[in-house]
């Protein structure tokens, strides 16, 4: 085996020797290292890498297809004719792709043939896949098959990614580094997985909604995992099914940094959406506990053991009883097989009364922070691993209908017509061009319906909602009015009469300054760039933001960013970022304390 290599080295060499040092990290590509040489010194991995993604960005399009197409194909020629590099060979026999099938070869290279004629590069995949060790040949096609069906232009960009991807595994092989908390998160995400709810989980689908078995199941993994295996001081599942896990400082009554997010999913949701939040600070606490170490402050870890709102009308029900905001008659409300939520309550074990007690004291807590993934495809598009959150968006939720004139779509002249639909895709257009004139709001007609509509009828009706979310509650509110303005004024023009009422208001959640200030001095730290950005999804922080002061950090995720989809993933080596991050976080805090 080699010896492994060394920043040291890097940063000592000429370009042409580092140039030879990272031989084979971009495939038959060592332009790419002669450009990332300028950047020297590079104090950490992270740092080097990123040099060679901004290498590649700033090369320009010719020089990026030129990259993609230097890359063989999946079970091609090269392999057939054993003409791939090493580090492909290597990667391709992991993937299981030098053994197989007929029916399996066959099918490669019918797709290897359509990707090719629609695309005109070579499909590129990272087969060692975001935990290292190697997708399997179905995990493979079932993928090639997916992103055949893309636009050229995001599959120019997925298959930069993949790229990158490649070259961060083989950096991690050439210097003997592999992302170790990272892989432990990632194994823990799959544990918790391993439970589904029936209907759901023979088909592979992942669901956990409220004190569902399937929910009591990961509540349980999770407790058993911060006492046994992290080194906790205390555990518990409390009243509303939170669970929690408390490291003490060096001294017990000393105060507390309060972490955490939800563990209960979407219906055939991601692995990663609120769990990632609970995984890595649980790894910190590990790491912590193994070293002995005691910190100025206690770590209070919680599982929220519901957000979502999935199987109740009731969101945020764990971190919202921690601010005492717990509705007593959500109690009485039924799923759908007729399970109230009381009942499913003492199905668990738990007993409603003990609720009120839950609501913490904020002078307990030096503040709240959260890790999350990104849901979004911002982070992936910029090929940043993290991304330091500036505010989760405030919200305004309408739900309306617009009532014509249902009339013969024959016979209906069109200016005689009191078209319902055509007025609610005017409204789409006008919110769609309000919220892109302000920066970070975004506008959404999310449903639209028309009632016993008919292929010959014009539509005399037409029932909508309109979500609107911005950083700040003003600017949320200013989008709204001028959408709600603009549909009024369609109304009169289109003789049509337009209802709407508001059904949920949520203000912005602001990061805390000081607490914003940690994060990216931990990113910062890792030797990534600081990307400051908006959180557009409701999070737990926003309940805590009632009680304490708040900051969140964001995860990047694969495969355009997608979440609330099984697609949702992120890799070892962005977890393992994480991890130190949130460790750094921790670090700044204990030295800043008296």
């Amino acid at each position: 085996m080699s010896t492994p290599l060394t920043l040291a080295q890097l940063n000592g060499a000429d370009q042409a020797e580092f140039t030879a040092l990272l031989a084979g990290t971009y495939e038959h590509s060592p332009w790419v290292a002669e450009r990332a040489w300028d950047h020297r010194p590079f104090a950490t991995l992270a740092a080097l890498k990123q040099a060679l993604v901004q290498a590649v960005r700033e090369a320009g399009a010719d020089a990026q297809l030129r990259l993609i197409r230097a890359h063989p194909e999946l079970a091609g020629k090269a392999m057939v004719a054993q003409t791939l590099t090493a580090e492909s060979t290597n990667e391709q026999g992991k993937a299981g792709l030098t053994q197989c099938t007929p029916d399996e070869f066959a099918r490669i290279q019918q797709l290897n043939a359509a990707y090719n004629a629609k695309f005109g590069f070579p499909f590129i995949l990272a087969v060692r896949g975001p935990r290292g060790l190697g997708l399997d040949k179905q995990q493979i096609i079932a993928t090639f098959a997916r992103r055949l069906q893309h636009h050229p232009d995001v599959e120019h960009a997925e298959a930069l990614r993949n790229i990158h991807r490649i070259a961060e595994i083989r950096l991690a092989d050439k210097f003997g580094e592999q992302p170790g908390q990272g892989h432990l998160v990632w194994d823990w995400a799959e544990a918790l997985a391993a439970h589904s709810e029936p209907g759901y989980a023979e088909r592979g689908e992942l669901t956990v909604t409220y004190l569902t078995p399937a929910h009591r199941a990961v509540a349980a993994q999770l407790a058993s995992r911060m006492r046994d295996e992290c080194g906790f001081d205390e555990v518990t599942i409390d009243a509303v099914g939170n669970v929690v896990g408390i490291y003490h400082g060096a001294d017990a009554a000393a105060p507390r940094l309060l972490t955490g997010s939800h563990y209960d999913t979407v219906r055939n949701g991601g692995k990663y959406d609120g769990r990632l939040g609970i995984l890595v600070p649980m790894a910190v606490v590990r790491s912590l506990a193994q070293a002995g170490r005691r910190l100025p402050f206690g770590i209070e870890v919680v599982g929220f053991s519901e957000e979502e709102g999935q199987r109740y009308k009731a969101v945020f029900l764990g971190s919202g009883a921690l601010i005492g905001q717990f509705n007593p008659a959500w109690l009485d409300q039924q799923d759908a097989d007729g399970v109230t939520m009381r009942q499913a309550m003492a199905e668990a074990g738990l007993d409603p009364a003990g609720i009120p007690a839950l609501k913490r004291d904020p002078s307990r807590y030096l503040g709240f922070v959260e890790v999350h993934i990104e849901q979004g495809p911002v982070l992936n598009e910029l090929s940043l691993p993290l991304g330091v959150v500036s505010s989760i968006n405030g919200s305004l939720r309408y739900l309306g209908e617009i009532t014509g004139m249902a009339s013969h779509a024959g016979t209906t002249p069109m200016d005689r017509r009191r078209d319902a639909a055509a007025a609610a895709a005017e409204l789409v257009l006008l919110a769609e061009r309000c919220a892109s004139a302000v920066p970070d709001v975004v506008a959404t007609v999310g449903m639209l319906q028309v009632p016993n509509g008919s292929i010959n009828v014009v539509p005399g009706r037409c029932s909508f909602s309109l979500d609107v979310r911005a950083t700040t509650d003003a600017a949320r509110d200013a989008c709204a009015n001028d959408i709600l303005d603009g549909l009024r004024a369609i109304g009169e023009r289109r003789c049509v009469q337009v209802r709407i009422e508001e059904a949920m208001r949520v203000p912005a959640a602001p990061s805390d300054a000081a607490w914003q200030a940690r994060w990216a001095q931990a990113v910062a730290g890792l030797g990534l760039p600081v990307h400051t950005m908006p959180s557009g999804a409701g999070h737990d922080a926003m309940k805590l933001h009632e009680l304490m002061p708040q900051a969140m950090l964001f995860v990047r995720g694969e495969n355009g960013g997608i979440s609330h989809n099984p697609l949702e993933s992120t890799s070892s080596h962005d977890m393992d970022l994480c991890v130190s991050a949130f460790q750094s976080l921790i670090d700044q805090l204990a030295s800043e304390q008296p």
